[in-house]
């Protein structure tokens, strides 16, 4: 039973006149006769007419994306309404964007969250489109650029000029360089938050020295990732007084001397992070003096000592979450450790990678971080099963407990039937002494626990149990009647000096790409044998 609208729709001139043309008239075709039956009036009402526009936006909030995008199609009513409240709006940012610019944004007038994101492999939008999108998005206070190569630093200077509401920029593999950024940090002075990565053009100069000059007193977070020259963002940082978030991943060059600059004209950080950064333990001595810092990421920095972090928290005495990546260089251990649970009581969440703590450092974290609820630790050889007993009998506000690849066994993991009292969930990766037998006991004993166990021990096991089994023997016996054909072909060696001959017999030997042909010859034999 099909359902057609009786007359044309057209598109509304006003919000009364959506509302009042409802659907009142419907042709509706019956299966068991041949005529049409008519219904109107009361029959067919469109109670959603009655609904306010305000109202019915609501109601769209409440949907998803996909949903929303049905919706639209129901009515030009609705086309309107979800259009004109919709706003959050992530576009494919290709050059052909150009000519859907005016009627798309026609629709979507009241976007003030947009993310434009181009493949790498085509071409992106120019300056033109980026310009017409800024002058039809006045109210725009977040925007997202992703591989849009074809901007330079003159779109920019026009999204600035249209938007200057625009509190958070976020940009990647992008070409408009320094020049860009510095229009929009000159224009937007409001804007809060900069994230930047793998943005080209920073070696041409935006200021004095090459350097990015403008002060702003408005933003709050800087985020650098994977940039050539990112210390040309210097004087921004150390000119941004109200910063409170700073974060700089995989940055070519030495920071030592910025963050000594940085401690010294901006001392209200609270979040730091360095990611594989040329940074010492003269970079922590400087940060120390940002008294009121409460979250430190030191990851994969390996000029960092046990004498930076003890020095850094004789002053910053606030810190609750701290997340340390020692690459294991052994450099940063118990003594730093210890300096951590005696100054920083405050501590709720402590990750360690490739740090060796032992129960010295985990005791007395357990017994003065009283508010010590996330511990997680990943590829310690330190930590075994008298490590987890002290944890399970000091750590007792842990919630959440995270292990991977140390030398723990079911031993250890039985003491946590006993301690920890408000541990709600524990996880288990790579451990190879811990069985799924002590997963499920614990579960048992304590109900409200959630154990997350990987099954490494099984698949090892299923892997030997195939290499080991019958089938692979036949295997093996027809492996000469198959490799002749491919006896002459040739395999490109690679730089490392392996021969050809080699590596044709590792090709011919994969158990992965012959088994099923093996396995469906050998159960073919077999039943022939049956006929």
């Amino acid at each position: 039973m099909g359902q057609t609208i009786s007359s044309p729709l057209r598109q509304p001139s006003s919000a009364a006149a959506r509302r009042s043309r409802s659907c009142t008239s419907f042709v509706m075709t019956s299966e068991d006769s041949d005529s049409d039956v008519y219904l109107s009036g009361e029959a067919a009402r469109d109670h959603t007419a009655e609904l306010p526009d305000e109202v019915l936006a609501l109601i769209f909030q409440g949907l998803g994306s996909s949903d929303r995008k049905r919706c639209s199609l129901v009515c030009w009513r609705w086309l309107a309404v979800e259009g004109q409240n919709r706003h959050r709006l992530s576009i494919d940012a290709r050059a052909a964007l150009l000519d859907a610019v005016p009627s798309l944004f026609a629709r979507f007038d009241a976007v003030s969250k947009l993310a434009l994101k181009c493949d790498r492999r085509a071409d992106s939008i120019g300056d033109e489109a980026l310009g017409l999108i800024a002058q039809r998005c006045p109210n725009l206070t977040r925007l997202k650029l992703r591989a849009c190569r074809e901007l330079t630093e003159a779109g920019m200077y026009v999204l600035a000029k249209h938007c200057p509401n625009l509190r958070k920029l976020s940009c990647g593999s992008c070409n408009f360089g320094a020049r860009g950024v510095e229009a929009v940090l000159r224009g937007c002075l409001l804007l809060e938050e900069l994230s930047i990565k793998r943005l080209r053009g920073l070696n041409e100069a935006a200021g004095v020295g090459g350097n990015i000059v403008v002060s702003s007193s408005s933003l709050r977070s800087i985020c650098l990732k994977e940039l050539y020259n990112g210390q040309c963002f210097g004087p921004v940082i150390a000119s941004s007084p109200n910063l409170r978030t700073l974060k700089l991943f995989r940055c070519a060059g030495e920071w030592d001397c910025l963050l000594e600059e940085v401690a010294e004209k901006v001392t209200g950080l609270v979040e730091v992070h360095l990611e594989k950064l040329q940074v010492s333990d003269r970079g922590l001595f400087a940060l120390a003096s940002c008294t009121d810092l409460e979250v430190l990421h030191l990851v994969k920095t390996p000029e960092c000592t046990d004498a930076g972090l003890i020095a850094f928290t004789e002053k910053c005495r606030l810190l609750r979450k701290i997340h340390i990546d020692g690459w294991k260089t052994n450099r940063i251990g118990d003594e730093g450790l210890m300096a951590v649970a005696k100054r920083c009581p405050n501590l709720q969440e402590l990750v360690l990678i490739g740090v060796n703590p032992t129960s010295l450092s985990l005791g007395l974290l357990g017994s003065n971080c009283r508010n010590l609820e996330r511990l997680a630790l990943c590829g310690s050889e330190t930590f075994g099963d008298k490590e987890i007993s002290c944890i399970a009998a000091k750590c007792m506000a842990l919630k959440k407990l995270c292990i991977k690849g140390c030398p723990v066994s079911d031993q250890g993991m039985e003491a946590l039937a006993d301690g920890c009292p408000n541990l709600v969930k524990v996880k288990v990766k790579k451990c190879r002494a811990v069985t799924p037998h002590v997963a499920d006991w614990l579960m048992a004993t304590r109900g409200s626990l959630a154990v997350n166990l990987d099954n490494i021990n099984q698949i090892e096991l299923q892997e030997a149990c195939m290499s080991e089994s019958g089938m692979m023997d036949n295997v093996i016996e027809e492996i000469p009647v198959l490799i002749d054909p491919f006896s002459t072909m040739d395999v490109p060696s690679s730089s490392n000096g392996r021969s050809g001959h080699w590596k044709r017999i590792g090709f011919i030997g994969g158990r992965n790409f012959f088994a099923p042909t093996f396995r469906r010859l050998f159960h073919g034999s077999n039943n022939s044998h049956h006929l």
